[in-house]
């Protein structure tokens, strides 16, 4: 994808087009769940990159479907290659939702779904994303330079699910993870129960 910019003052008389190289999302790994207790990805395993190959990473969600009804999706970060995941992390989140008659839309921060340099897992929707049969969590999740010595590792992300109640829930979180030591692999499960089905795509940003 690149950037096009106007070299004349008037759009009317311009005559050349300049670009500006944008970047480029590079396919590194796809995972599929299938009753998984949990998916992970792990730097220089089953072909996953995740060093300094790449400032960005992005990780996609499609249909993550739950076991277990009213449950959250979350995510934990690794320093020793998954031999540990719980990583120190602190984050804010807000949520939007409607009501499926269009009633009791609401805008809100989620206080208790932050965390506060906790080791805890990472939640990406609240804990109530349902298990019907057409009930699933889809979005994305943009983990910045994670292989940096020097500085804190940031995340942001936004999901979309459909919470038991069958409420529309748009959840947005953000946050880091407070090292400055390599983070080597991701992990990603259910408060409760396995992952009964859908993809997470990893892809590097160049």
């Amino acid at each position: 994808m690149s950037l096009v910019k106007l070299n004349n003052n008037s759009v009317k008389n311009v005559t050349t087009f300049g670009s500006v190289t944008g970047g480029n999302m590079v396919f590194i790994k796809k995972l599929t769940a299938s009753s998984s207790s949990a998916l992970s990805f792990v730097d220089g395993a089953s072909s996953v990159v995740l060093d300094n190959t790449y400032k960005e990473y992005l990780f996609t969600f499609n249909n993550i479907h739950p076991a277990t009804n009213g449950v959250a999706f979350q995510f934990n970060l690794s320093l020793d290659s998954g031999s540990n995941y719980g990583v120190t992390k602190t984050s804010t989140s807000f949520r939007a939702y409607v009501y499926e008659d269009g009633s009791s839309g609401t805008l809100q921060y989620e206080a208790n779904h932050d965390l506060a340099q906790s080791t805890n897992a990472e939640r990406l929707c609240a804990v109530d994303l349902g298990n019907d049969n057409d009930q699933s969590l889809s979005g994305t999740l943009h983990l910045f330079d994670p292989s940096n010595t020097t500085f804190v590792k940031h995340y942001i992300a936004q999901t979309h699910h459909s919470h038991e109640a069958d409420l529309p829930v748009n959840f947005f979180k953000a946050g880091y993870a407070n090292t400055t030591s390599a983070v080597d692999a991701i992990q990603f499960s259910m408060s409760s129960g396995n992952i009964d089905s859908g993809d997470i795509v990893l892809y590097g940003i160049n």
